[in-house]
């Protein structure tokens, strides 16, 4: 997808075309599979942060290219929205003390953002949904100059044949969490262009992996999504509306969403899926993508990759990769090439970005760790619990938050602060000691994590208590917003962890 796309009309050979390559890309992989042909299974990860952009008012500040004009950083990118940057750090290993350095380059590269947006007389803001947006923004013109973005815009809104449609309400308070008993907000709004997804920024993270592990990673990394997005909450309010703890998923999943009404009707899958059931293999969910999804960019390359894996060398599935591309799993199988090499890793999509580097390194850490003790434990969660119980967790976790009621096999039902400090947390302390993390390390950023649940202060419980609190002495919600947002700023480049910022 980062590729210009030159390409403006698409013709019924061309799709043609496009299906038979991509069937073709898919028994290459099947191929790759029996014999072996990735990368080796080892604890390399990478990480990708977006950042919006704000101007002194706390509005969003459509200057990503003047910013990015203004940049030396080879890790700093341009993103969906105006307002958006992206940065990509490089790869590393886990194990040792390469979670402290990931955290300092993470600090570093959003102050060099901050430095050059303060140039142009804006601030760059770790945050999942930038609740100064207002409906304007959200229409084709507030999209990056790009030919790929505007052409991936006109397909989604061909595909779908009419405009997107946001529809979210505010949830009843989780089982045993607060209600202060004033009405639900609810946020319905039509816009003309898939602009809303850059309202999404998220925390993405990847793990290298062989075809013969990614299952099992997978699995565990599906089980435990909704406990993550509970306890990484970034992303109440949008449009001025209190909405969920993680406004950020529903969101993403409407604003992506080429159904028509008739086709979700039929139960067609929604391009941001958490998928249906456990995995038995890499293979299958790539399969799953290719049969289940029609293409949104039917580009074609000449490269046969029969002739490629022939030869001895790695074929670029090109036509795979860029479907996969426009398949938002949560969690995404992805397959790449470098230095000649085939790899498979897993990417991690439910973290919004934010508050801070060290929650995010926290988040990160916390992540990695427990999926390498459920991946490789006796009875696994998927074992033990139905998909539709892990997809009905990630729903609570983002509805919720750390109030989420979520179920866990041998537990039950159970608060999600409390699932974290009973059993989650010991269990990514061993797997971060099985990664080989230096044990300082793994203390210093799962202390964040139970910090925030003692506390019970993630960066959305955060950031509603700072307006409730401004507006209980008589602000309005826009100015309370604007309020808590220049403190949120301050919280941020102070890379002090969220849950011990001071209420206002």
């Amino acid at each position: 997808m980062g590729q210009h796309l030159a390409a403006t009309l698409f013709t019924a050979s061309d799709q043609a075309r496009y299906r038979h390559r991509i069937h073709r890309c898919l028994e290459a992989f099947g191929r790759m599979v029996t014999e072996g042909r990735f990368a080796a299974d080892e604890p390399s990860t990478g990480v990708e942060i977006e950042l919006a952009l704000v101007d002194e008012d706390m509005r969003p500040a459509m200057l990503n290219h003047a910013v990015l004009d203004r940049s030396a950083s080879d890790v700093l990118t341009s993103e969906l929205g105006r307002w958006n940057l992206e940065i990509n750090l490089p790869p590393r290993m886990l194990p040792g003390t390469t979670a402290r350095d990931l955290e300092k380059d993470m600090l570093d590269a959003v102050s060099s953002a901050g430095e050059c947006a303060r140039g142009v007389g804006a601030s760059a803001v770790t945050i999942g949904i930038l609740p100064t947006l207002g409906a304007e923004h959200l229409a084709s013109d507030q999209l990056t100059e790009d030919p790929r973005y505007a052409l991936l815009n006109r397909q989604m809104l061909t595909a779908r044949g009419e405009p997107f449609r946001l529809d979210i309400t505010e949830p009843p308070a989780a089982r045993g969490g607060p209600s202060d008993g004033s009405p639900a907000e609810h946020l319905v709004l039509d816009v003309d262009s898939i602009a809303p997804e850059a309202a999404c920024t998220s925390l993405q993270l990847h793990l290298q992996l062989t075809p013969e592990t990614f299952p099992a990673y997978w699995n565990a990394a599906q089980a435990v999504a909704g406990l993550q997005v509970a306890l990484a909450a970034n992303s109440p309010f949008l449009l001025g509306r209190r909405l969920w703890a993680e406004t950020r998923v529903p969101l993403f999943t409407q604003a992506v969403d080429t159904r028509p009404v008739e086709l979700r009707n039929q139960g067609v899958r929604p391009r941001v899926w958490f998928g249906d059931r456990w995995a038995h293999s890499a293979y299958d969910l790539f399969e799953e993508n290719v049969r289940y999804f029609g293409a949104l960019l039917p580009l074609a390359e000449d490269e046969d990759p029969f002739s490629e894996l022939d030869a001895g060398r790695a074929p670029s599935l090109h036509e795979l990769r860029l479907h996969n591309g426009t398949v938002w799993r949560w969690n995404r199988p992805v397959y790449d090439v470098a230095d000649g090499v085939a790899h498979l890793r897993l990417e991690n999509r439910v973290l919004p970005a934010g508050p801070t580097a060290v929650d995010a390194v926290a988040n990160a850490m916390f992540f990695y760790g427990l999926i390498r003790a459920l991946a490789e434990s006796e009875r696994p969660p998927w074992q033990q619990m139905s998909f539709d119980a892990a997809e009905a967790n990630f729903t609570a976790g983002a509805r919720h938050g750390i109030d989420a009621a979520l179920y866990w096999p041998g537990i039950g039902t159970v608060r999600a602060d409390e699932l974290a400090l009973r059993r989650m947390l010991p269990l990514a302390q061993e797997g971060l000691a099985a990664w080989g993390v230096d044990g300082s390390e793994a203390d210093r950023y799962l202390s964040v994590i139970e910090e925030r649940c003692v506390r019970r202060c993630t960066g959305a419980a955060w950031q509603i208590r700072a307006v409730s609190e401004a507006e209980r002495r008589g602000a309005d919600r826009p100015t309370a917003i604007r309020h808590m947002m220049r403190a949120y700023l301050e919280g941020m480049e102070a890379n002090e962890p969220v849950h011990t910022w001071p209420g206002i």
